[in-house]
């Protein structure tokens, strides 16, 4: 989990900015995904655990927000993503 960007987006060019903040956002999201699943996992209280969970989701929507932009900007991203889902369906035999 981190509070602090860890990259210094001042060091990046203006041609991948915001490539580089959508991949930082990704990574946000899916670090809080992981901390609300976990807290749910870890709490006795069943109006909580719902509230977690559906924050959880909520992040899930984001980072699928996130990654149909970064899709629009970077081609070779967009390009790569559908070489791992095929190659992912080749590995478990689902073609």
């Amino acid at each position: 989990m981190f509070s602090k960007v860890p990259i210094d987006l001042g060091k990046i060019s203006k041609g991948n900015i915001n490539r580089d903040i959508l991949r930082v956002s990704i990574a946000a999201e899916l670090d809080a995904t992981s901390l609300y699943e976990q807290f749910a996992e870890m709490t006795d209280d069943e109006e909580l655990k719902r509230v977690l969970l559906d924050v959880a989701k909520e992040e899930k929507t984001h980072i699928g927000e996130f990654q149909a932009m970064l899709i629009r900007l970077d081609k070779e991203q967009a390009s790569e993503m559908e070489n791992g889902q095929k190659e992912v369906r080749e590995l478990t035999g689902e073609e």
